[in-house]
Order: structure tokens, then sequence, then C-alpha cells
């Protein structure tokens, strides 16, 4: 299937009876994305950004309206991440994404209010993570090139176990933060972090390591 029938308006639609068609669609727009190919102003593929951001939208304002038990949140971030969840994941809203069709977290991940996910470029957040207030985690740039500035580059981010990201911290496309390591509240994160080491600052640098 290409990214032109990912961008159709049948693909949107969630009956039971087309959900293997959805699931297939929606891995088709992750390969792509896990291709490194361009992402070109106007293309197919940049259609498919909007029409998932128009879906993120509707599913987030449901989560962020109102209060959800957690059995119920969790079934509505399995409908915007497009896959399943562990039942041991946490949150408190509210929490924003413009795409949600590309995040992956482990069992005991923890995402506290505010946060914001721009994860076309895939974000993946290992098992045990804390992610604070206010976190961003952008996986997009635009290109430098005024006449080209619709254009995008992007890069996945990979949070690993047990890591913890404190309040209002930025984290850059491209990054990977390693086991066990600590990102200070407010940090701006643009390279990748060692495992077990605390990071802060703008941009963000190693402060200690972590005796374990």
């Amino acid at each position: 299937m290409t990214i032109q029938e990912l961008t159709s308006p049948s693909s949107v639609t969630t009956q039971p009876s087309e959900q293997a068609q959805r699931l297939s669609q929606l891995q088709t727009f992750r390969d792509y994305m896990a291709s490194g190919k361009p992402v070109i102003g106007g293309s197919d593929v940049h259609k498919m950004f909007h029409q998932l951001s128009q879906e993120a939208l509707k599913i987030t304002a449901e989560i962020n309206g109102k209060y959800h038990t957690p059995e119920e949140l969790r079934n509505l971030l399995e409908q915007l991440w497009g896959r399943e969840v562990p039942k041991t994941i946490g949150m408190f809203p509210p929490f924003h994404t413009d795409c949600g069709k590309n995040t992956v977290v482990g069992e005991r991940v923890f995402i506290n209010m505010g946060c914001k996910f721009q994860d076309q470029g895939g974000i993946t957040i290992d098992e045990g993570a804390l992610i604070g207030h206010n976190v961003v985690l952008a996986t997009l740039n635009h290109d430098l090139d005024p006449a080209k500035r619709q254009s995008m580059s992007y890069a996945p981010i990979h949070i690993g176990k047990n890591v913890w990201i404190g309040a209002n911290a930025t984290v850059l496309a491209g990054v990977t933060i390693g086991d066990g390591a600590v990102v200070a509240a407010g940090a701006v994160v643009t390279k990748d972090v060692e495992p077990n080491t605390v990071v802060g600052g703008v941009p963000a640098k190693v402060i200690k390591k972590i005796e374990v």
C-alpha cells in the first residue's frame, strides 16, 4: 500500500471489520518514517501528517476534556497510539501530540501533566521511565532553506530504561538517552546521553555520573 492510499478518506475509519486494514496502513506509515526518506511539503506523506494530526486532536480532546479512569485512559491511548498499551502505564493528563501513531512505551512508564510528543519520527520509551511535567519530545525539523521551509527532516528519540526526565525539559530529534540517566528540569537535550549520567542546561551537558 502506498502513502497516497493512506491519505484516502476510507483509511481513517476504525470499524472492527476494517481494523486489520487500518493496522496495515499504520505500519506502512511507520515503515516510511523509519526509512529516512524525505518529507516534502505537499507530498502524500505530508498530507498523511495532516490527517493523523486531526485524528490526534480529536482523541486528545477527549483525553484532556474530562476525568477518565486508568482503564478508560489506557483505551484512549491505544486509539491514539494505534497499538496495544501496557496495563502498567501511568499518565496524568493533559497530554498533547500532533500525530500519536509512532509512539511505543514499555511497562511502568509514567507521563506527567502537560507533556507534548511530536512523534512522527518515532518515540520509544523503555520500561520504568519517568517523564516529568511539560516535557517536549520533538522528532521533526523544518528545512533551513526558506524556499523549502514546509519540507521536513526527522529522526527518532529513544528513552532508555528507568530514565528520569525533569519538568520542562526538551529532547530533540535523533537523541538516545541511556538507561538510568537523569535529565535536569529545563534542559534542552541535543545529543545522546550516556547511561547513568545526569545532564542539564541549554544545551544539556554532563553534570555527573551516577554510581551504581
